[in-house]
């Protein structure tokens, strides 16, 4: 009767997982021959491993990754995609979150850079950071909203504390004088601070031309380059389709 009551205190409590393995360690005799100490560790850990999975989702859920499902162990590292696996999963354990680093991934359409991001973008979550997936061509239309509601500068602050930024398409659709020094704003919030992973077929010595203007260029290469790992992929699109399958013929 005791343990029952103490049960549905622990998930009064939230304690859902220590609650759920006191209930597993009364279903076990031989659970007796441990002390109170090593039966105390055992309940702990299993609520602490609850709430870890628990905060992984979460973080997985906020990031809107465009490829939640993406996973570096999952890489497709074939010869010729100019990928080392064992270079990425040293990347992807080496500390670029926690350092600020920017992650640059190249290459022409279609070769597995925005799924690249993503998986890299969700090993961070797994590993307990904040992560969000942007679209650049999109972002536009979202920075005007926005500023016309007056929560651009909320928005920001939100911004600059998550830990993983992935921008995605950088390079893609023109920018005018907002955006482009919107954009300087996002970089300069992240600069040798957050980590930012960039995807984009554009190559950096046509960054000037498209950002439309050499000073605000200038400035936000100059932050993202401060501490830079680049990726350049390679090899045919990944979307290829389907090969269709020969009719048969009339009988």
């Amino acid at each position: 009767m005791m343990n029952h009551q103490t049960i549905a205190q622990l998930r009064a409590l939230k304690l859902v997982g220590f609650a759920a393995a006191l209930e597993e360690q009364a279903t076990r005799p031989g659970i007796q021959k441990l002390g109170f100490e090593e039966r105390l560790a055992l309940l702990v850990e299993r609520e602490v491993h609850l709430r870890e999975d628990r905060k992984r989702v979460r973080l997985l859920q906020r990031a809107k990754l465009k490829y939640s499902q993406a996973s570096i162990e999952d890489l497709d590292a074939r010869p010729g995609r100019g990928i080392d696996r064992a270079g990425l999963i040293g990347l992807a354990t080496s500390g670029w979150v926690t350092r600020g680093d920017t992650v640059l991934l190249t290459g022409p359409t279609g070769v597995g850079k925005t799924w690249l991001a993503c998986a890299l973008a969700q090993h961070a979550c797994r590993a307990g950071h904040t992560t969000l997936y942007l679209r650049v061509p999109r972002l536009a239309e979202e920075l005007r909203a926005l500023h016309a509601s007056g929560g651009f500068a909320r928005w920001l602050q939100a911004l600059a504390k998550t830990d993983v930024l992935v921008l995605d398409d950088w390079g893609v659709a023109a920018v005018d004088t907002t955006m482009r020094s919107d954009l300087l704003e996002i970089i300069d919030d992240r600069a040798a601070h957050k980590a930012t992973i960039l995807t984009t077929q554009l190559p950096i010595d046509h960054w000037h031309g498209w950002l439309g203007d050499a000073t605000v260029a200038d400035a936000i290469l100059d932050r993202l380059m401060q501490r830079i790992q680049r990726i350049d992929l390679t090899g045919e699109s990944m979307r290829r389709p389907a090969t269709r399958q020969p009719r048969k013929p009339p009988e």
